[in-house]
């Protein structure tokens, strides 16, 4: 009787064991399933020392992997160049509305997104050097959102960071004159706590500035024939081919399994055998791009964030980091008819090019010289600041502290030139790329540990990545007084507080 006993009570506890395992695998399949479309999308991770790369580039080990749509390809989107609300010879006014909709991307049910004039992203700003700008700035969203001028020397009080909210409903009028040399910018909001959902659902857009060297060079400039904004992204689509930022958002900074060029799935772009422009924006919440040709043959990069380059650099690899901007132009003249060729990211595509005409097999070469940017990298002194990048997910801070908006952090005089160190504190092996941004200027990159920076980073630059245990040293000048902000570029990271502010006076 008692041997039955303890068979009964075995075969009763084995029966409770796997009853518990099995509910405790569907947590965790379940659990694994968020961490799929949430933490293995980090993609700014270092799991191996980071080898250089073409001219210096450093590569960032991706954990997120991108999906090779199989769907048919699709011409590329192209965003509306804004047309002005008036015009003179010395003032050009714009007006900008944020919004919410519905937008197209694949089969199947409209994803819900946020977008400038429209559901998804936004138009192009023309503006001049030397011109009046005067923007409108509507909020049509159920909730706060500001208009920020990523890459614009401007004063702070139009700047629109977090001291700047629009309320529901709300409308605010920015006035500035251009006060800096031709280049691609962009726009995107910057309320606090909410930029990387605002800008993951949908809002950015692109300002091209233009002057009379951008006027007289001979360069592609013909929009949508041989100059094309390329706006890359990353998102995660559901069943219901939803974003749900709030489902697979990351701390560390979220990532989506399928690209979107302009809001494009799968895009090509048809082209003649000539010099094409692309005007490469990371426009991503976290995701670092690996970009080169399908076939593995030089490119020339001819701008940086804040405008031409001194010349053309040839280039087989380009990484940018969130916020970064890059203009590259593909020589096509030994191409054919019906070739193809791609951009890639990795081994993921991102831009399919088809020629489809023939003309003048020679081409037309580059010009020599773009721009004339002085560059001293032999008198570097010591540095007038020190800062340090440190942590991940809700631990992320800059010199030891989060932000607080009531904490100005650092000084700095008008039209003083400053060098600023800035150190990555986080470990080669297992620490983070943090793109560092700073608003209001255009910096220049003395060294990077010590090192001469490459050819491609000695142009203006707004952003710039600070890779595991590195130290970067700028060369920094404000031009405007007021308070600029200074930040990780990872939106998450951001919106946990990796953020500063300057006092300019």
């Amino acid at each position: 009787m008692k041997k039955n006993t303890l068979i009964t009570l075995f075969l009763f506890s084995l029966l409770l064991l796997i009853v518990v395992s099995i509910t405790l695998l569907l947590n965790f399949n379940k659990t694994n399933r968020l961490l799929t479309n949430n933490e293995d999308r980090t993609g700014m991770f270092n799991t191996d020392t980071n080898p250089m790369m073409g001219n210096g580039q450093m590569r960032s080990n991706n954990t997120a992997d991108i999906i090779n749509d199989s769907q048919t390809q699709n011409k590329l989107k192209l965003p509306p160049l804004l047309e002005s609300d008036q015009e003179t010879s010395t003032d050009i006014f714009y007006t900008l509305t944020t919004q919410s909709g519905t937008t197209a991307f694949k089969d199947g049910p409209l994803t819900e997104t946020y977008g400038y004039n429209g559901s998804y992203l936004g138009p192009i700003l023309r503006i001049r050097k030397g011109q009046n700008v005067h923007l409108t700035t509507i909020n049509k969203l159920n909730e706060n959102t500001s208009f920020h001028w990523h890459g614009l020397k401007i004063p702070s009080n139009v700047d629109g960071g977090p001291h700047s909210p629009i309320q529901p409903d709300g409308t605010a009028t920015v006035d500035f004159t251009v006060m800096q040399e031709a280049a691609t910018l962009w726009f995107h909001p910057h309320p606090e706590g909410l930029t990387g959902e605002q800008v993951y659902n949908g809002l950015a857009g692109l300002i091209y500035i233009e002057d009379e060297n951008s006027d007289a060079l001979d360069l592609p400039k013909d929009y949508g024939v041989n100059d094309f904004p390329i706006i890359i992204q990353d998102r995660f689509f559901d069943e219901n081919n939803q974003f749900n930022y709030e489902d697979i958002r990351n701390i560390n900074g979220t990532q989506g399994d399928t690209l979107l060029v302009n809001g494009t799935i799968s895009p090509y772009i048809e082209v003649k055998n000539e010099q094409i422009r692309l005007r490469l924006v990371n426009g991503s919440n976290a995701r670092n791009y690996q970009f080169k040709l399908s076939n593995e043959e030089f490119f020339s990069q001819i701008a940086s964030d804040g405008g031409f380059l001194n010349e053309p650099i040839q280039m087989d690899t380009l990484q940018l980091v969130p916020g970064e901007r890059a203009e590259i132009a593909i020589d096509l003249s030994d191409y054919k008819n019906g070739d193809t060729l791609q951009l890639m990211d990795g081994n993921a595509e991102v831009l399919s090019i088809k020629i489809v005409e023939e003309i003048d097999p020679d081409g037309i070469p580059l010009p020599k010289t773009l721009n004339d940017i002085s560059t001293n990298f032999d008198n570097v002194s010591v540095p007038d600041k020190e800062m340090t990048f440190s942590g991940m997910g809700n631990m992320v801070a800059i010199d030891g502290k989060q932000f607080d908006m009531n904490r100005i952090n650092l000084r700095a005089k008008k039209g003083i030139t400053e060098i600023w160190e800035i150190t990555n504190l986080n470990a080669m092996m297992s620490g983070m790329i943090h793109p560092f941004h700073l608003h209001g200027v255009q910096f220049k990159v003395l060294d990077r540990n010590g090192e001469i920076p490459p050819l491609n980073e000695q142009g203006w630059k707004d952003t710039i990545a600070l890779y595991p245990g590195e130290t970067v040293r700028i060369e920094v000048e404000f031009s405007k007084e007021g308070i600029f902000m200074y930040h990780c570029h990872i939106l998450e990271h951001e919106d946990n507080g990796m953020m500063g502010q300057i006092i300019v006076e």
